[in-house]
Order: C-alpha cells, then structure tokens, then sequence
C-alpha cells in the first residue's frame, strides 16, 4: 500500500486539478441550508441573495436550488429563471437550462437576458444556427458587446463546422453508405464500450453517464489535456488514494471524478463546435495554402507585390510610418523566399523594398538606419545596372545627407544625380534642392546659379509653384550678394505667382522678406551718403594742400630768381680770385729771380731789368697798384714785404665772397623746411 501511494502521489499537474475543480469547497461561501438555519424563514430576496453568492463561489447545485426556493415564493420570475438557467447551464444539464430559459420569455418575449441566455444554452448544446438567430435578436434589441461576441462565435463554430459555400463543392457523383455507416456508429457509441471499463463502480459509472468515445477522436479532440485525461484516470485505480478525504467531507475520488467529467464534457463541446472532419478539412486547406505559396505563378505574385507596395505608400502618405516599415519589411522577408522563376526582377524589388524602408525609417528619425538602406537599393542599382534605381537611390540619400545638416556631402550626392534626371520637372526639384545646400554654406553666387537653372526649367514646365519656389531661392541668394535692387524684383515676382496660386502663407512670408529688403536698401542709402560727405572733406582737403604746395613752389622760385645774381657774382668772384693767385705767383717768381741777378751779375743788370718791367705794361697792373702808387712798391718794399701784402689781401678778398655763400645755403634750408611743412 506504501509503494501505491508513493507512486501515485500527486505532482503539479495533479494540484492544479485539484485547484481546478475544489472551488466549490470553499469555506468562505457561507449558505443558509446550515442546520441551525434550516427553520428560519426566508423571503425572496433572501434566497435570490444567497443563490448569487454562491453562484459567484462556484457551488451551483446550492445555487440552482436557492433559486428554486425563490421561485417557489414566487412563481415565473423572470430574472430568477435566467438566474437558475446559468447555473443548470454550468452543471451541464443543458435541457434544464433551455426549459428555464424559455420560461422566461413566455411572460415577455422581449426579455433581452432571457434571449441571451437561450443562446448561449443553444450554442452549448451545438445548436448554432439557432444560437445565431437570438443572437442577432437580441442584438436588434439592444446592441451590447454580450451579443456582438455571440454573434462572431457562432457563424465561427458554423465556418468550422459546415464550412463556408466557397470551400463547398458539389458534385453529383458517389454513393450513400457513409449514411449507413453513420448510423452503425452511432448504435455502436450506444452499446457499452469492451474496452473503456477503467472504473467498475457503479456511482462512478454513472456520473461519467457512460461516455465510451473513441481513443483516438477524443486525443485529436482535447489535444494536450488527453495527458492529463489519462493521469487522472490513473489516479482512480489507486484505491486507498481515492478512499481520502481533503476538507470539508470532499473526497478525493469526487474531484477526480469532477475533473474527468469536465474534460468529457469539454470533449462533447468541442466536438461539436469543430469536428474532426472539419479539423481534416482545415489541414488539407493548410497544406494546400502552402503548396500555393510554393507554386505560386508570376501572375499573382506580381499582383501581390503591385497590392502590397501601394499599400506600403498608402501607410507612408497618410502619416503611419510605423505601419508601412513593418509592411514593408514583411513583403521583403517574404520575396527574400521565392525565387527568380516566380519573381524575375527580384533584384529590382529588393531594391525598391530597401528604398520604401529607409523612407519610413526617415519620417521615424531614423537617419542612421535610413542612409543605410538607401545604401543597400544604390548597391543593388550599381550591381544590376538599373539607372532608374540608381537615380532614386542617389536622390534619397542626399535627402538624408540634406536632413543631419551635411550639405556638402547632399550636393556632391545630387550633382551625381544630375545626369541621370529624366524630366523637366525632376531637374527643376534636384536643382533647387542643390542651390538651397549652397545657401545654406553661405556661397550666395552658386545658389543664385543653381536657383535660375530652376527657374528656368519650371518655366518650361510651366509648373508655377516651383516658379515661386525658384525665384524666392534667387531673390535670397541676392540679399546675401547685397544685389538690393534685383532682390526685391524676383520677390515682387514670387508674390504674383503666390497669389496665383493662392498660397497665403507663402505671400506673408514674401511680404516679411521685402520689408527686409527695403530695410537693408535705406541702411545702404545711409552708408552710401556717409561716404560721399567724406570723400568731398578729403577732396577740399587734398586741394588745400595742393594750393599750399604750389604756393611754396612760387616762393622758392621767386628766391631762386633773387638768388641768381649773388651766384653770378659769385662765380665772377672765383674767377678773379683764381687769376689774382696766378698773377702773384708770377710776381713772387719773377721777384726771387731779379733778386738772384742782382746779387751775381750786379747793378748792370738790375738795372736793365728795370728798364723791361718799364717798358712791360702788364707788369703795372698788380694788386699793389689798386693800394698805392706803382712807385712806392718799385722804390721803397723788398719782396719779402710785397709777398705779405698780398696774403693779407688775399684773406680779405675770401672773406668778403665767403658771407654770401653761407647766406644762401641758410635760406635754401629755409624753404626746404617750409616745403616739407607744407606737403604734410
């Protein structure tokens, strides 16, 4: 007896049915049948109370019989009818249930519980098409979620059951015994079973009320709870186990039992609500759903593909960047699988998935992710020469570049694109987007470039709102180019087109550039007026100065004039200078000569010297003769005396023509002062 309970000692699995199916023992659910209570009298509201209470506690039979009670107090109350409908309906006796609550719309056929709770014992029972008719009555009544949730089980358990018609095909072929063997199997589930006699006990024999079903159909039926079917049934065979008692007089054998006879009843349910021919059914509709998918012809998966990437700009445009990342992304791992006969430009659409993900994980503010799938749909392009994929590629990713604030690396991007733009229309888009980088790098001349080749290009498209978007572009770059004049022209420009096509905010924010524009215009006036005050004080200034310097010119030529006859002089001084101290050196030979004939030939000779300095005219014309007479000199001075005389003389004359020399050379520092002073 030991090692038998030892061996079926309850695990887990065995307490959580014990959990399960012990919740009508709980002492907590206090009822008015104690003995102590039993001949106190109670009144209907009592008993509808109590029955409540313990219809909320799970102990329905106690409940159900209050409620009987109440009803004997007062006979066809409707509310007390529905009430002991639901609980004959939780202890499984559905034809008590039905009675009950079809009792309750005799009075009333409107009765929206007493609907409701007709068909939820109909959909018990496995009556659906029924239960979708209260269903829908009650829902007509009074449209609750109770009835909503009705409704969607039912035609669900019907689906299942029955089918929809177009999985349905007939066909007028066959024969009628399955009839006959239909009918054989269900004399046979009638007799007792050889096999399923697991418990001999007649007590227990009943409360199972004989259900021998098939092993295999109730396996495919409960699914993982048949485990847990046959552990329970394993337990009964232990005798001294089901002999114990829990609390409250429960008895072991009666929980398992209760737990055995809720999984038959389950089974019952379920094979009602989806057969096993319905459970085939849907196997072979699987399996075939996944052969398709496998052989899925070019056709549809094109038309799958055409659906789900108008979806995936549908979700974008409409603002669920979420919702089209994670369709895309779906159709992505779903192409990824097929292969190049169901899909021939594969590539090509991997590339465009890759480009509609990195254009949701662009609105999300996802620029890392995003520049990298854009990566991934130019790399494809690059690899299978797709020039339209490689133009979309490059145009994102410089959107992205744009988006982070890398402008150059935006432009570099889109004049990359530049020969690949096909239209009128993309060349005026790509090079305003570019003309708009450079203004952002504060380069005015090259957006102003780029800003009239879009001009150009929307006028010949004759597109007006990229016209305004253009000329506002170059009347910008202008501003920073302080072109002033033919600013405020493109932006009287813009304005007219902005009106044309009405755009208010677009004239608002034109009308605040222009005030902006003038603004700068009369500051320039005033710097342009400041400049011309002073350039005329510098011209009057210079004038002045030129006055002053050719009047010191004047001056020092009117001193060169006054100063010419003193150089003259000067000079003619020099001269006479030079021939007095040739004559004297003459004299002072001539002198020493006559000196030493006198003193060897003698006064013959001295005598006849003489007579040639008086026959010489030359010889009267010394400096001597201008002092004195020429007799003095010849008869009373020697000429060592002559020779003295004449250097004194000599002295005097240099003194005299030396003052005027330094006096000029005083006056020329003068004026050369006086003209410094006046050119600074």
């Amino acid at each position: 007896v030991g090692k038998r309970r030892r061996f079926h000692k309850p695990d887990r699995r065995s307490q959580a049915f014990f959990l399960r199916f012990s919740a009508s023992s709980s002492p907590n659910c206090v009822t008015m049948a104690d003995p102590e209570t039993e001949g106190l009298p109670s009144t209907f509201t009592s008993y509808m109370a109590e029955g409540e209470r313990l219809y909320l506690c799970g102990e329905f039979a106690k409940a159900a019989h209050s409620f009987s009670n109440a009803l004997h107090l007062q006979n066809g109350d409707k509310n007390c009818l529905v009430a002991r409908s639901k609980c004959f309906l939780r202890m499984g006796e559905l034809e008590k249930s039905l009675a009950d609550a079809e009792a309750s719309l005799q009075g009333d056929p409107t009765f929206c519980k007493g609907i409701l709770q007709k068909a939820e014992t109909l959909y018990t029972m496995g009556d659906f098409e029924f239960a979708l008719v209260f269903y829908h009555r009650g829902y007509k009544l009074r449209p609750d979620r109770e009835f909503r949730v009705g409704i969607q089980k039912a035609q669900e358990a019907i689906n299942n059951s029955v089918g929809s018609p177009s999985s349905i095909k007939l066909e007028n072929k066959g024969d009628l015994s399955f009839i006959s063997k239909q009918a054989e199997s269900v004399k046979a589930q009638q007799k007792p079973h050889p096999v399923r006699k697991l418990v001999h006990h007649p007590k227990r024999e009943s409360k199972r009320k004989g259900s021998l079903k098939s092993e295999k159909t109730i396996r495919q039926l409960l699914g993982e709870l048949y485990v847990d079917k046959e552990y329970l049934e394993k337990l009964l065979l232990d005798e001294d186990l089901i002999r114990g008692t829990i609390k409250h007089g429960l008895t072991v054998e009666g929980l398992i039992m209760t737990g055995v006879n809720y999984l038959d009843r389950r089974s019952d349910f379920w094979r009602q609500q989806k057969p096993i021919y319905a459970r085939e059914r849907d196997r072979k509709l699987m399996q075939e759903k996944r052969l398709g998918d496998r052989k899925r012809r070019p056709s549809q998966a094109a038309r799958y593909i055409l659906k789900s990437l108008e979806d995936i700009d549908m979700l974008l445009t409409s603002g669920s960047a979420e919702g089209s990342l994670q369709k895309a992304e779906k159709v992505l791992k779903k192409v990824l699988e097929w292969n190049k006969e169901e899909v021939p430009n594969k590539d090509e659409l991997i590339g465009n998935l890759h480009s509609c993900i990195g254009n949701a994980q662009m609105e999300l503010g996802q620029m890392v992710a995003a520049l990298q799938s854009h990566r991934k749909d130019l790399e494809i392009a690059k690899e299978y020469d797709l020039p339209d994929a490689k133009s979309r590629a490059l145009d994102n990713i410089g959107r992205v570049f744009a988006r982070v604030g890398k402008f150059q690396q935006a432009i570099d991007t889109w004049e990359e694109k530049i020969p690949l733009a096909k239209s009128t229309l993309e060349k005026t888009w790509l090079f305003h987007e570019i003309g708009r980088c450079y203004l952002e790098l504060d380069q005015a001349w090259q957006a102003q470039n780029y800003g009239e080749k879009s001009l150009q290009c929307a006028e010949e498209e004759g597109d007006i709102e990229w016209q305004l978007n253009a000329g506002v572009l170059v009347a910008q770059a202008q501003v920073k180019l302080r072109d002033f004049q033919s600013a405020v022209n493109n932006f009287e420009k813009a304005l007219e087109r902005a009106k044309l096509v009405h755009n208010s905010q677009a004239q608002q924010a034109i009308i605040n550039a222009l005030d902006d524009v003038n603004k700068c215009i009369i500051e320039e006036l005033k710097k342009t007026n400041y400049r011309e005050i002073l350039k005329d004080k510098k011209e009057k200034e210079d004038a002045t100065t030129l006055d002053s310097i050719t009047v010191m010119a004047k001056e020092k030529e009117t001193m060169r004039m006054r100063d010419e006859p003193e150089k003259v002089t000067e000079k003619v001084m020099k001269q006479c200078e030079r021939e007095q101290m040739e004559s004297e050196k003459e004299t002072e030979g001539d002198l020493s000569k006559e000196t030493l004939g006198i003193t060897a030939s003698g006064p013959e000779e001295h005598r006849q010297r003489e007579e040639v300095e008086k026959a010489s005219p030359s010889r009267r014309k010394g400096p001597a003769a201008m002092e004195g007479g020429p007799g003095d000199v010849a008869e009373g001075q020697s000429g060592e005396a002559g020779r003295k005389l004449t250097a004194v003389n000599r002295g005097e004359t240099r003194e005299i023509y030396r003052r005027p020399s330094e006096l000029d050379q005083n006056l020329s520092e003068e004026s050369s002062t006086r003209e410094s002073e006046g050119l600074e």
